[in-house]
């Protein structure tokens, strides 16, 4: 099974991911976490704790690695051939960071804008990583992306057994699925499901109900706004270690057995 979670900043998609990562786990998944997204906070999600996080070099940036698979050195590579199609078979069990109940996370960093020249090694490095993780490793992946969905290319995202768009009841989430919805289908993901989050009324429920139905994609589930939430980010910890059964950590919950059900997992 492999997930890719996008939505707009601030929208509760790497809480999604976290516990979803766990919640499989815990289910007997082995899980990997894969995180793609530039504010790189995905490992307080799933519970690794602040020392070891802060330990972590994103792979984008860790030169010696791109250097060794590419043949280049990052900032130095105008005019310079570089390997683009690495070997990357190592790298989860050299970099992934092991967390609670056995997920791994892997921090990938940032695919830059094709116009930075002196990045295009780091890019040829995260596009072939992703393209091994979708298509010849075997454990549950769940990706933690940017809005942008810069990390999957079209051959690549045909990979992907369905992308989450996670969507809080404000018309700018919306306005934000519109263009992920459209992105997802120039690069042929298969399925586009909604995940509706921090739903605090009917009236909140019922305005996700009509603006993601009229964009024709499938609701897989409503987490409930959670004040357990709120409070287990301001501790740094896990939401499913502060309050296994919270509200939202329930929901998440119940998203698994919907996915299971879904893809015949």
């Amino acid at each position: 099974m492999k997930i890719a979670v996008a939505g707009k900043g601030g929208v509760g998609k790497t809480f999604i991911a976290g516990t979803l990562a766990r919640l499989m786990a815990q289910a007997g998944y082995e899980v990997l976490v894969v995180d793609a997204d530039p504010n790189i906070n995905t490992a307080s999600s799933i519970g690794i704790p602040s020392e070891v996080a802060d330990e972590i070099v994103p792979l984008s940036d860790n030169e010696g690695l791109v250097q060794e698979k590419t043949g280049v050195t990052p900032g130095k590579s105008y005019g310079q051939m570089f390997r683009l199609t690495p070997t990357v078979s190592d790298i989860v069990d050299e970099f992934g960071v092991v967390g609670p109940d056995g997920v791994k996370l892997l921090v990938m960093g940032t695919v830059k804008g094709g116009d930075m020249g002196c990045m295009c090694p780091s890019n040829a490095l995260l596009r072939v990583l992703v393209q091994h993780l979708l298509i010849q490793r075997k454990e549950v992946l769940v990706m933690d992306m940017v809005a942008g969905l810069e990390h999957l290319g079209r051959g690549t995202a045909r990979r992907m057994d369905a992308m989450l768009v996670v969507v809080e009841p404000r018309m700018k989430s919306i306005d934000t699925v519109h263009r992920i919805i459209k992105l997802a289908k120039d690069i042929e993901i298969k399925e586009v499901l909604a995940v509706g989050n921090k739903v605090g009324s009917n009236a909140e429920r019922a305005f996700i109900e009509e603006k993601v139905g009229a964009l024709g994609i499938p609701i897989a589930a409503y987490i409930p706004y959670d004040e357990a939430v709120a409070e287990a980010d301001m501790l740094g910890v896990a939401p499913v270690d502060h309050a296994a059964g919270a509200p939202a950590v329930r929901a998440v919950a119940e998203l698994v057995g919907y996915l299971e059900e879904r893809y015949g997992i």
